[in-house]
C-alpha cells in the first residue's frame, strides 16, 4: 500500500500486522537522544513552535547521519517509552526495528496508531531521501530531531490493533 504523510486516521485503522507499505512525504526522525526532550515540550504546550504538528505524523526512530538513516532499536526504554505519549499526540506511525511490549501494543491500539518495522538497509533509506534539515536540538547532532523528505520508503506493520508480528 502506498501511504503519503500526513496519514488518516482511516488509513490507520486499515492497516494489518504483516502489511507490506511504501511511505511518501515528511517524516520525523528521532530516537532515545532526543525523544524525551520532544515528550517535554508536548507536556509544556510547546511542540507547535517548532512550526509541525503531529497529528498524522511519521515517526522514524533513527539517527540521521551522512551515511544515511537506518532503524535503531526501538525498544530501547527512552524510545520505547515515548510511543505511547507520541501516539496520544497524534503520531500515526512509529518506524524501527525490534519486538515492543504488550502495553506499547496496546497503547499503539488505544489510539490508532501502528509500528512498522524497516529492515536496517542505511543505503537504501539515503537514496529514497530527498531533504533533510533540524528542526530541533541541533547540539545532539546527527541524533537531534529531524524532518526528512522520503519517497517510497519499505516498512512492514509490525503491530496494529492489539496484535503483533513477533507473537
Amino acid at each position: 500500500m502506498d501511504i503519503t504523510t500526513p496519514i488518516t486516521e482511516e488509513t490507520t485503522a486499515s492497516l494489518q500486522v504483516g502489511d507490506t507499505v511504501s511511505l511518501s512525504g515528511y517524516i520525523l526522525c528521532g530516537r532515545d537522544a532526543v525523544l524525551p526532550r520532544v515528550l517535554k515540550m508536548i507536556e509544556h504546550g510547546t511542540i507547535g513552535n517548532m512550526g509541525i504538528d503531529l497529528r498524522g505524523q511519521v515517526i522514524f526512530h533513527t539517527a540521521v547521519s551522512p551515511a544515511g538513516v537506518g532503524p535503531t532499536s526501538s525498544n530501547k526504554l527512552e524510545i520505547e517509552r515515548s510511543i505511547g505519549p507520541l501516539s496520544k499526540a497524534g503520531v500515526k506511525m512509529h518506524l524501527g526495528k525490534g519486538a515492543l511490549h504488550k502495553e506499547t501494543i496496546s497503547e499503539l491500539e488505544k489510539y490508532n496508531a501502528v509500528y512498522a518495522v524497516i529492515p536496517p538497509v542505511t543505503a537504501l533509506l539515503k537514496a529514497k531521501t530527498t531533504e533533510e534539515r533540524v528542526l530541533a536540538f541541533p547540539e545532539l547532532g546527527m541524533e537531534a530531531l529531524y524532518l526528512i523528505k522520503v519517497d517510497r520508503y519499505p516498512a512492514i506493520i509490525g503491530a496494529a490493533h492489539g496484535r503483533c508480528i513477533y507473537e
